[in-house]
Formats: structure tokens, sequence, C-alpha cells
């Protein structure tokens, strides 16, 4: 398997693709198995690397805490084993936040990044709890799920939108796929390290093109937050798409606007 020894752990990575190098940070309780659908399909206009984060999937899985600059200095050192010197960034919700934790203490490292349904944190605003959601049972976990993800889920709104009534049966498989004590252990680690993710005001220290997306009926990562991320960044564009947390599966014109975007200067 590939992996690097850094930071006292073993960090499990997979690289696919040719064109510019990317660096894909993953959402809350994501691995590469669960999204290699979204992480990979950047991999016919790019070279991804994107790894198990501390915690999950086939990486190690310390004792905890965590602290949001553990994962970024993971990926640091990852892309000091793949010997990239700067690289385009794309994080995706809490990959959201390590890519702002990475970018205000790398600033040097990246070219252009994307942040992609997420938050700043502190007073620019926190995501939605989750750390909350654990001591619920998965069908609770799932009905919560259904309107953060978003808000415009309700029942008689999926009863005519079969598409995004496809992604929450989608969403509430993954909440209620069995787990092992040592992945949940993991999981709850990165949930209370999200629960203190802070960079609101170190957001001035990032000066490449940067691109903030988000959905316009995120009940997770509010596009208050977005809107505040990228007032606070120089030169940041922030674009609103017609979906929730998912707008990138909901709006067709999303992946490609981002990719582009990723691929530009």
């Amino acid at each position: 398997m590939p992996t690097v020894v850094a930071n006292g752990i073993s960090i499990y990575f997979e690289r696919r693709g040719s064109g510019p190098p990317l660096l894909f940070f993953n959402g809350s309780g994501a691995t590469l198995e669960s999204s290699g659908v979204l992480i990979w399909s950047f991999a016919d206009r790019f070279d991804v690397v994107a790894h198990d984060q501390r915690g999950l999937g086939r990486t190690a899985v310390p004792d905890a805490p965590y602290a949001m600059a553990d994962y970024a200095a993971d990926a640091a050192a990852l892309l000091d084993h793949l010997g990239w010197a700067r690289c385009r960034v794309i994080g995706v919700s809490f990959g959201g936040m390590i890519a702002q934790e990475f970018a205000v203490t790398w600033p040097e490292r990246i070219e252009r990044l994307a942040l992609v349904c997420t938050s700043p944190g502190g007073v620019g605003g926190a995501s939605y709890p989750l750390h909350e959601l654990t001591t619920l049972s998965p069908d609770e976990r799932a009905a919560i799920g259904m309107r953060l993800t978003d808000t415009r889920f309700t029942a008689d709104w999926l009863a005519t939108h079969p598409n995004d009534q496809a992604v929450v049966d989608f969403l509430a498989s993954r909440y209620q796929a069995p787990k092992t004590a040592e992945q949940q252990r993991g999981e709850v680690a990165q949930l209370e390290a999200r629960r203190h993710h802070d960079t609101a005001a170190r957001l001035t220290a990032i000066r490449c093109p940067t691109l903030v997306a988000c959905g316009r009926y995120d009940g997770i990562a509010p596009l208050s937050n977005s809107e505040w991320i990228a007032a606070h960044i120089p030169g940041a564009t922030l674009r609103v798409y017609e979906g929730g947390h998912v707008f990138f599966i909901q709006d067709v014109s999303a992946l490609p606007e981002i990719s582009q975007f990723l691929l530009a200067g």
C-alpha cells in the first residue's frame, strides 16, 4: 500500500491522473473508498493525490486528541514525500477546514485553492455541530442529516424530486453502515477536532487565487459562512450553487466550474 510515515503515524494515500498537481482534502468521516467517485473525477485533468486522514480508512488511528494543525501537518508531510513544493488544493466540507488551516500555515505551497461547502469557524461562523449527533441512533442521525444536507428536504419535496431522494438514500446508507470500535474512535476524534476549527482571524494570510463554492440550501455549512470566507480572503471569488451540502451532485454546473477554476493559471 502507498503510505508515508510522518508525525508519528502511517498515512495511506493514492495518486491518479495527469496534469497540474492537485491535493484533495476529504470531508468528515469520508475515506478514499467511500468518496472515490468524487475524488477521482478530477483525475482526467489533474495529477490528483488524496489520503485517508488520521483516524480514518487505512491511515493509523492515533490516540486523541487531534488538532486541525495535525491534519494540515499530515498533508504537508505527504507533499514533501511526493516532492511537491507547490500544488493546487481542493477541500470539501471538513476537508475545506483543513485546506484553510494548510493555506494559512503554508500559503507559499498553494497555487490555487477551492473551498467547497465549508466554514471558517470562530467569528466567521461554524458548521453544524455534528459531534452532537454521535449519541443518536442511525435512524435519528439519518433523519436529521436529511434536513441538514438540504434545508428544502421534506417528505413533500422528496416525493417530487427523485434525484434528491436518491441522494438522501445514499447518505442514509452511509449512516447505517456498521463500524468497528476503532473506526468509531477515529471518527469521534475527527469530529472533536472539527469542533475547534477556527481560521477566521487568519484567512487574510491566503494570497493565492481562491474559489469559495457553496450550496444555497446547505444546513451544515450555511451560505453566510462561505460569504464570510470570501470576504476575508483577498481577491476570493464566491460561487453559490442550487443545492445543499452536496450541491456538487445536485447542480451539474458545479464540478466543471470548480475544475476549470483550479486548472486556470
